[in-house]
Parts: C-alpha cells; sequence; structure tokens
C-alpha cells in the first residue's frame, strides 16, 4: 500500500515540541518568552491538555485548598546547554507569575510523571531526545502529564507576538530546585513490575542522557545483574556512539557478558530499543508486538487493539492480523500515538524507533518502563527475548532520507505522486510505501517494505531519485 503524507503547515512547534540548534534556532530568549508564553495560555485557559480521565491513577499531591498561583516544573537532559534553558524557562514561568521547580536531570516521562503526581500545572522538559548535543529543545507538558495538543501549542506560539505586562512585586513567581524529585519517578517505576528479576543479567545503554541514573537504579532494586553504558555524561556525548541509535557497542556487551538481554535508550529515555540474547535487536515495532500479545493473553487488551503509526513494518501488522488484534494506524509522532488511544481508550501504543505507550501505567512514551515491562514478560514467559520477539517478523525496509528539498510538495507533484503509484502497483500486497515529510528536519523520508531487500532498495533507490529532481529546492 501506498501512504503520500503532506507536510505540516509551517509553525514553530514540530511533531515533539520546539526543536533545533542552540544559539540559532534555540536560545535562553526564546525558552524565557515560550515559557512566559505557556504560563499566559495556562492561566487563560485555567488547565492545559486533554485527556485527563485517561490518565492513569496516582496519588494527588495538590492542596485541598486552591493555590495561590500555579505551579510548573522544569526538567533536563544532560545537554552542556541544559542548565542555560532550564533557567530561562524558569524564568519565563516567574515572570509570569508562576512558581517554577527546577528539577534537574532526568528523562522526560519522568518529568510527565512528576507534572502529574505532584499537582503541578505545567511541566516544560529541555530535551532534544536523539539529537546530537549542539542541539536542544522545549516540550510542554499539562498537569495531566500530556503533551500538549497541537492547538494550544498554536495559542502558546501566538502569544509570543502579544503585548503583556509581566509580574510584578508579589505577584512574581518564585523558583527553586528540587533535585530529590526524581526518587518518586524511581518508585513508581520499581512498582510497576509485576515480577522480580532475580538472577537476570541485562545490559543497559543510557545514551550518557537522562537515564544514565534512573535505569540501572531501578533494574538494581528489581534484582536484576546490571552492566551499565552510556553513564558517564559530560554535557557534550549525549547520544555520541551509544544509546538507541547506536546499539552496536550494546549487541557486542549483550554476546560477550551472555546476558539474558540488553536496553538502549534515547537522549531522553522516551524511548527504548532492545538487544536479545543473541546479539539481535528487537526494535519498537517487535516490542509493541511482544507486549500486545502478552496483554491480549492476559485479557488486559483493550477492544484487542494495538495503536501504531504509518512507519511501523508490515511486519507487524501481517503478525497482528494473524492474532486477530486490530492495529490502529496514526501520522508518525508518539503525540499522534497517544491521541488515538485516547480517543479510543486502548491502553498500548507506539512506533518502530522504541517509543511505547502503556496507558495502564502512564501518558507517554517511557524507555525504562518499556525495558521493564519487557524484561518482566521475558521472566514471566519462561521463554527467551529472542523467541518472543520471533512471533513478529521483519520485511526488508529501506529507508532514504532526501535533503535539500520542498517537503512542502510532497503530496501535491504529480510526478511525484506518479512514481509513488508506479512503486505501489510494483509491490502490490507483498510491501509498501510511504514518502514523509519530516516533521522535525528539513528533509523527506522515503520508506520502501518488499518481500527482498534487492527489492526494497531499488524501488526506494527510484523513487528517491524523482523525489530529489521534482522537490528540489
Amino acid at each position: 500500500m501506498a501512504v503520500p503524507h503532506g507536510a505540516p503547515k509551517t509553525r514553530l512547534f514540530g511533531t515533539d515540541g520546539v526543536r533545533g540548534l542552540v544559539g540559532r534556532d534555540i536560545t535562553a530568549d526564546l525558552a524565557l518568552k515560550l515559557s512566559a508564553a505557556a504560563a499566559r495560555e495556562l492561566e487563560a485557559a485555567q488547565g492545559l491538555g486533554y485527556g485527563a480521565t485517561a490518565a492513569p491513577p496516582v496519588r494527588d499531591h495538590r492542596q485541598t485548598s486552591a493555590p495561590k498561583r500555579l505551579r510548573g516544573i522544569v526538567g533536563v537532559d544532560s545537554r552542556v546547554s541544559g542548565d542555560m534553558l532550564a533557567a530561562a524557562s524558569a524564568a519565563g514561568l516567574a515572570s509570569a507569575g508562576v512558581d517554577a521547580v527546577l528539577a534537574g536531570v532526568l528523562p522526560t516521562p519522568g518529568l510527565a510523571y512528576l507534572t502529574r503526581s505532584m499537582g503541578f500545572d505545567l511541566g516544560v522538559m529541555i530535551s532534544a531526545s536523539h539529537n546530537p548535543y549542539q542541539d536542544n529543545g522545549i516540550k510542554f507538558f499539562s498537569g495531566t502529564g500530556y503533551k500538549l495538543p497541537d492547538a494550544v501549542e498554536d495559542a502558546i506560539e501566538a502569544r509570543l507576538v502579544e503585548k503583556w505586562e509581566p509580574a510584578v512585586g508579589e505577584r512574581v513567581g518564585v523558583t527553586r530546585t528540587d533535585l530529590a524529585a526524581v526518587e518518586s519517578y524511581i518508585n513508581f517505576l520499581t512498582e510497576t513490575a509485576p515480577v522480580s528479576l532475580d538472577g537476570m543479567r541485562v545490559v543497559l545503554d543510557c545514551a550518557n542522557g537522562a537515564a544514565w541514573a534512573v535505569a540501572p537504579e531501578v533494574f538494581r532494586r528489581l534484582g536484576a545483574e546490571v552492566t551499565s553504558l552510556g553513564v558517564q555524561p559530560n554535557g557534550t556525548n549525549i547520544n555520541s556512539g551509544v544509546g538507541s541509535t547506536h546499539p552496536e557497542r550494546l549487541q557486542r556487551a549483550v554476546v560477550g557478558l551472555e546476558a539474558h538481554a540488553g536496553f538502549a535508550f534515547d537522549g531522553d529515555a522516551d524511548r527504548c530499543l532492545a538487544v536479545d540474547s543473541g546479539g539481535q535487536m528487537v526494535d519498537g515495532d517487535m516490542i509493541m508486538g511482544i507486549l500486545a500479545l502478552a496483554l491480549r493473553d492476559r485479557g488486559e487488551l483493550a477492544a484487542d487493539s494495538l495503536v501504531a503509526t504509518v512507519m511501523s513494518n508490515l511486519g507487524l501488522f501481517k503478525a497482528m492480523e494473524k492474532a486477530n488484534i486490530a492495529v490502529k494506524v496514526t501520522p508518525v509522532g508518539d503525540r499522534y500515538v497517544l491521541e488515538e488511544m485516547v480517543r479510543g481508550g486502548y491502553v498500548l501504543g507506539g512506533e518502530q524507533s522504541g517509543h511505547v505507550i502503556m496507558s495502564r501505567h502512564t501518558t507517554t512514551g517511557d524507555g525504562t518502563l518499556t525495558a521493564i515491562q519487557l524484561a518482566c514478560q521475558v521472566r514471566f514467559s519462561g521463554s527467551t527475548l529472542g523467541e518472543l520477539a520471533s512471533a513478529v517478523p521483519v520485511f526488508p525496509q529501506v529507508l532514504i532520507n532526501v535533503r535539500e528539498v520542498d517537503k512542502s510538495r510532497v503530496g501535491t507533484d504529480p510526478a511525484v505522486l506518479a512514481a509513488l503509484a508506479e512503486a505501489e502497483a510494483e509491490l502490490g500486497e507483498a510491501g509498501r510505501v510511504l514518502l514523509r515529510a519530516s516533521g522535525t528536519e528539513p528533509l523527506v523520508r522515503v520508506m520502501v517494505e518488499a518481500a527482498t531487500n534487492d527489492q526494497a532498495q531499488a524501488v526506494a533507490e527510484r523513487l528517491a531519485e524523482v523525489v530529489a529532481r521534482q522537490l528540489d529546492l
């Protein structure tokens, strides 16, 4: 099947917040103004976000009486620019009359959890996820722990150009630091494990990022024998040759240490990829398939349905069809997966990249939580991770990023659409083609799946050539 997907309208926010090169695209001034704008939108709306009824039950630490002012929490990953942008964001909140807590380095899902569980009205995460250290980003969470919908982000963006009066006197927000808040998140993760991991040997690659302290500690508390990689962040080595974007070192370590499994996180630890005992990769599609089958067998998979994006491998769709599990398909981006999950009341969804959302536990993709649940399923089933993963076949997939093109025309150019139709006819039901304008980078992604790698490569190269020629700037 062929899926043309046009570029989104030009806007400051991408598919996962605002992201770019620090000093050029992302500055302290922007962080301050964006956070102040978010605070003003929050005050005007008296609460941001959506899907509050779908949030997992947690202890609410809010005061019984209405607080004097709204409260925000700011977290960072391990980039050298993080403290600068976090301080600017806290200043922006305070200038709009919002009290701000600086929580230090913690995973993005940890920030989402603390926002919700500790009664904050707004969460601000400073991270560029899997990007190199030179980049950084800003994303917001509502008081329910959910990322903000597009309409609210657009409202925040519109407030950047409005005239407003900063808080004065006693209305100025109070800023403080609370580095101990992350302990609440560690306790939460530990409590999600249905079985002990005593004696299980695992290797964790924390990407020199936000999970460098959290993930190893959680697995040790669960009884696992832990070997840690990528746990020496220095501000500039996040994602550098480590983590989910560079799993080779983890694969070697799992085999060399005869570990039962390995888990790799990205810079802000909202995604997880796994490695079986033989050193083979287990990607997000395979992880979702394993968890969907396990939940189905326990009668816990709502509507016997899984939510995935258009980028998921055809093998996942085939495996779920065989198991009588419906797959609800969304555009790329875990925010869109979550929106569909909230809309339909589904409990499991995610992306091939390793963003996996388990709504009975949390409100966003959480790499450490994913690793815990996958490890527990290995222990509970008595099977190896490789045996569990074999239930989800992988069709050969080729992805080509075509740069320096006008991505806004990918869904309308006649020659590109004709080439897409030709590729679809060639592959038939045994393959799939996807053209997608990146939501975070200036490029068009050409993805082809086919019965053989040679066919997928040939079709992808032919289509990429048409895209490069027709959409040339």
